[in-house]
């Protein structure tokens, strides 16, 4: 992976979604905007409760999307998604998502790049298991390939071994068959293809001392 993108924490984002509408302001001429509001426009949005609610749909979906991106980072149509679900105006969504993504706070490539390096080191997902994660946010397919693209096969093959080596210990006692399922059935499932599964399971088996003949018999070639 060439890439670590790291999200900043919960404690901060109200700050960093402020500086960077500050930025783009001072970019424009304009004035940055007190600490603690982000404004656009006409409206603005304290990031302290108490200061009465948004009035406009724009305020509504800003305060939305921060209180989202607030938790964890949020593709774009994560975040129309959930002004969708609220109800907030398509015109006033698009406005606000734009907003977003030209200062920063919405990133669909470095989302997709984060999950892959999380979910890959985290979970040992495979490549065809994170793309399918990513499409399910509606991260773009050009976005998608680039990232897992990061993921080469020689490091998915080493997170394959390193995932039946765990598993192995669990699967003693259990007779050849059982065992072949059970390894190989996890790793499909973390997304990794049928002979790239069935060779590293070949392997560890053999490693363990099992008859590669008797494997050879159970296991197609891969």
């Amino acid at each position: 992976m060439t890439r670590r993108t790291e999200w900043p924490d919960s404690a901060g984002f109200g700050s960093a979604a402020g500086d960077a509408e500050n930025r783009s302001r001072r970019n424009r001429g304009a004035a940055p905007e007190e600490d603690g509001a982000v404004r656009d426009g006409g409206g603005s949005l304290p990031s302290r409760a108490g200061s009465g609610p948004p009035r406009t749909p724009e305020e509504q979906a800003r305060a939305i999307c921060l209180r989202l991106l607030t938790g964890s980072a949020r593709t774009r149509r994560q975040l129309a998604d959930a002004l969708r679900e609220r109800g907030v105006p398509d015109e006033a969504a698009e406005e606000v998502l734009a907003r977003f993504e030209d200062v920063g706070l919405i990133d669909d490539a470095a989302f997709a790049d984060a999950w892959v390096e999380s979910r890959h080191h985290g979970r040992g997902l495979a490549r065809r298991a994170l793309a399918r994660e990513l499409r399910t946010k509606g991260v773009d397919s050009a976005l998608i390939d680039e990232a897992v693209g990061r993921l080469d096969a020689e490091q998915e093959e080493s997170t394959a071994r390193e995932l039946v080596t765990r598993k192995l210990r669990t699967t003693r006692g259990l007779d050849r068959d059982k065992r072949l399922r059970r390894l190989a059935g996890m790793l499909a499932r973390k997304g990794y293809p049928e002979g790239l599964a069935l060779r590293v399971v070949r392997r560890a088996l053999e490693e363990e001392g099992e008859d590669p003949d008797l494997l050879d018999h159970h296991l197609p070639d891969a």
